[in-house]
């Protein structure tokens, strides 16, 4: 705007002008030797007595002093003119200082506008504008942006921090960690006038939930099975104590780089570790044969409980039956004890001699003692029964010869009759024994 009114009134302020401020009457002056005057600096009365006189052309269109001076035929000061003068450029500058105001938000930034430092209202992302300084100001936070804290290491797992990563679980064993935390911004008028330095906030809020955590908890449990839930655990206590302290941080995630034990110990520790496994192996043989004998055990009883109920099932109903059977055999025997006795008899020699293979017979008042090879005698009747059978067959067939057949029926016939004296002389003693 100011170069625009410089440019209607005609004035160049050029500093690569060597004629910068210049009349331009003695411009075109030569010396007496046809030569311009040497180049010197400006002469500001001049100029600003020419700045006067063309202002006034241009605001009332009338001339500034009337005609010139002795020493050089220059306009006089118009002291109306060079209020006007001073006017316009006073409401060019207040332009230009509230123009100063306004800024640009990006995509993903919140901005944050303070009244004389105090916190006065957030803004979107967009051209916003608010009054310049020294009455307002501005800050653009990215809200956006996914900021990462580490405790315990600095850039990489091998440059550790160990007063922040040694920390004592509940079984009193000291225990090495190393972690990082991601988190972004939920407020930003919170993460700017509520902390001093946000970072070591966050950092410190960290290293305080993962102690309290960790000694919560066994140091088996952190190194092995429980580091999902260790990290989960440090999260959400870092969001409450973020909270309360209204910093205006939402951790999005707690990863674990590192958990072991220190390296002063880290070979005891593993020795101990190896035993463990070695302590675990042999329990799980162990348990693996017990799983293995003990149903076979338990097998082997059920069916010795089994089978021992079924005999006692069993010799309880033989007795039943044997002593059912006695009462019955009581009440025939009274009725007739001359018949039921020597049935008793009778079915007591038969069962006897259904096993007998051979009978010793002591005849009564005498020295005689019979034989009876009942297995031969057995043994011969069916060794006739197949011959006489053979023999039909033969006679059926004409292929048996006469003398033959006399050798087969005559053997046969004199035991037959054998067979029959002895059975008589048998039931004779018997029936004088009785």
């Amino acid at each position: 705007m100011l170069g625009t009114l410089f440019k209607k009134l005609g004035l160049k302020f050029s500093l690569n002008d060597p004629q910068w401020g210049r009349n331009s009457q003695n411009d075109n002056k030569q010396n007496n030797d046809g030569k311009k005057p040497n180049n010197g600096p400006p002469d500001l009365d001049k100029l600003w007595q020419e700045f006067n006189q063309r202002l006034n052309r241009l605001l009332s269109g009338k001339n500034g002093g009337g005609g010139n001076d002795s020493s050089g035929g220059g306009f006089s000061p118009d002291m109306k003119g060079a209020g006007l003068g001073v006017g316009a450029i006073t409401v060019v500058a207040f332009l230009l200082w509230l123009a100063s105001g306004f800024f640009t938000v990006q995509e993903g930034q919140t901005g944050v506008v303070m009244t004389f430092g105090k916190y006065n209202h957030s803004t979107a992302p967009g051209f916003n504008w608010r009054w310049p300084y020294p009455i307002q100001s501005h800050e653009i936070v990215n809200v956006s942006q996914v900021r990462t804290v580490e405790v315990g290491y600095r850039a990489n797992a091998k440059n550790k921090q160990p007063k922040e990563a040694l920390m004592l679980t509940d079984d009193e064993n000291i225990i090495d960690i190393q972690f990082a935390v991601q988190y972004t911004l939920k407020s930003a008028s919170d993460w700017i006038f509520n902390i001093r330095d946000p970072e070591e906030t966050v950092r410190q809020v960290a290293e305080t939930s993962i102690r309290e955590i960790v000694g919560r908890n066994k140091m088996d449990f952190v190194l092995y099975e429980g580091r999902e839930k260790v990290a989960q655990d440090t999260s959400q206590l870092m969001q409450q104590i973020l909270d309360r302290y209204k910093t205006g941080v939402q951790i999005t995630n707690v990863t674990m780089q590192g958990v072991q034990p220190p390296e002063q110990v880290q070979a005891a520790f593993d020795d101990a570790v190896k035993a463990g496994q070695d302590r675990e192996r042999q329990k799980n043989e162990g348990q693996a044969y017990a799983n293995d004998v003990i149903p076979k055990a338990r097998g082997a009883a059920s069916r010795l409980l089994e089978e021992a109920e079924a005999y006692s099932a069993r010799v309880t109903a033989s007795a039943e039956g044997d002593a059912s059977r006695f009462k019955q055999v009581l009440t025939e025997y009274q009725k007739a004890p001359a018949v039921t006795r020597d049935r008793m008899y009778l079915d007591t020699m038969q069962q006897i001699f259904a096993s007998t293979t051979k009978v010793m017979v002591d005849a009564k008042n005498g020295n005689n003692l019979l034989y009876l090879p009942l297995d031969k005698l057995i043994a011969q009747s069916a060794a006739s029964a197949t011959a006489n059978s053979a023999a039909a067959t033969s006679a059926a067939s004409g292929s048996v010869t006469a003398p033959a057949l006399k050798d087969n029926v005559v053997p046969t016939e004199s035991r037959a009759q054998a067979d029959d004296r002895s059975r008589d002389s048998r039931d004779s003693r018997d029936r004088e024994g009785r």
